[in-house]
């Protein structure tokens, strides 16, 4: 399949905007739609997926399509014609109004080319993941919705896995649970989901489980499982100090989790007591080792303007420089004592953002800013309503 189709295909099993679909359809026919095209759509994506995907979905997309190839004078394909008079006939009206309901879509990660030591492990250079989620990222299914920020943050777990493998690694705010199932494929020795409400923690069990992992459930510390991902429930404004210390992470991550500046409080004291626990480590790791720094400082005191939001596009930076790179330059490996705590996210309001640096600065944390120094590669280059640009990862650790 050449790389025009494969991104029509993924495009199309992500669900994304109807005219973001015909745009790729027309780069497969080198400008229009040709039966070609026509042919393609039909049999990998309205044949393969019609009973999977959101069926209003696929009658916006077959009515676009259609009108698409009309307007430029060309011949629709008969069986288009007579799945667009199926969804016609069999749709109800209160059917096309569920803009709240639950569906199904498929991000796919396509490695890149280059980067083949990222996916030696893969049967296909893909890793295609199968996520139950929202069409309404507002009124109360935020939860449930795939946001900019995990979707960065699934794209440097899968950049710099080998930051990941091997690590203990605990989310708070999990959602849909996209960012869990990419650290459970880079090798990671445990993977902790978090969320406080009930019912975006049933739904991203039910994806851990759409995608073959086994789920945990209980708060107790247990044995190590390669294959099992604990999924807690987790408010973050009553959680004890208790509950907390049997988790002891090596990486704490968080995607859009500063949005809500009533929370805020409560996520930096988690933050803070995740990232206080001291565990030991293998003898050849000295305790005065730097330790991999993930970024330059970013002085918490130091207020952000609105003009703070840089681009974040695609770099060409070496997939191993995340964890080769320290403070002072050096090109070593190493583990600190503590945490470090792992942050992607939108900066949507300024004043809520330097509250979190000012609570940040009062729990004696330290942020970073990794945006620039370390991008990550591009996995999702079909995914039009993806602006990575808006989204910045930083890293948080104790002083």
């Amino acid at each position: 399949m050449a790389d025009q189709e494969l991104h029509l295909l993924s495009a199309f099993l992500a669900m994304e905007p109807t005219d973001s679909l015909i745009g790729l359809a027309r780069e497969c026919g080198g400008g229009s739609v040709t039966e070609r095209v026509q042919r393609f759509i039909w049999e990998h994506c309205i044949t393969k997926y019609a009973g999977k995907l959101h069926a209003p979905y696929l009658r916006k997309f077959l009515k676009k399509l259609i009108a698409e190839v009309e307007l430029n004078h060309g011949d629709v394909i008969d069986e288009l014609y007579e799945h667009y008079a199926h969804y016609m006939t069999t749709l109800k009206e209160n059917d096309l109004e569920k803009d709240n309901a639950r569906v199904f879509k498929y991000i796919s990660f396509l490695f890149p080319d280059g980067c083949l030591e990222l996916s030696r492990c893969l049967e296909s250079r893909k890793l295609m993941v199968q996520l139950q989620c929202s069409l309404n990222m507002l009124e109360g299914d935020t939860g449930c919705s795939v946001w900019p920020s995990s979707l960065l943050l699934s794209e440097c777990i899968l950049s710099f896995p080998e930051l990941f493998s091997n690590k203990s690694c605990f989310e708070v705010g999990s959602g849909v649970g996209l960012v869990g199932i990419c650290l459970a494929h880079v090798k990671a020795s445990k993977v902790i989901l978090s969320d406080g409400d009930l019912s975006t923690l049933a739904n991203m069990k039910l994806n851990l489980e759409l995608n073959r992992l086994s789920v945990e459930t209980d708060m107790s510390e247990t044995t190590e499982d390669p294959n099992m991902v604990k999924c807690i429930h987790l408010p973050w404004e009553s959680v004890s100090e208790k509950e907390l210390q049997n988790h002891k992470p090596d990486i704490i991550l968080g995607a859009d989790v500063i949005y809500d500046p009533v929370c805020l409080p409560h996520l930096v004291r988690v933050l803070t007591l995740l990232l206080n626990q001291e565990k030991p480590y293998p003898d050849q790791c000295s305790n005065n080792h730097p330790g991999f720094s993930l970024g330059s400082k970013c002085s918490s005191d130091a207020k952000v303007n609105a003009t703070h939001q840089a681009n974040a596009s695609n770099g060409d930076e070496s997939v191993a420089s995340l964890c080769k790179r320290t403070d002072n330059g050096a090109s070593h490996v190493g583990l600190k004592k503590r945490p470090t705590a792992l942050i992607a996210s939108v900066i949507r309001n300024v004043d809520t953002f330097n509250k979190f640096l000012t609570l940040l600065d009062e729990a004696n944390l330290t942020i970073e800013d990794l945006t620039e120094s370390h991008r990550p590669l591009n996995f999702l280059p079909y995914l039009k309503s993806y602006d990575r640009s808006t989204v910045r990862l930083f890293s948080i650790s104790c002083k």
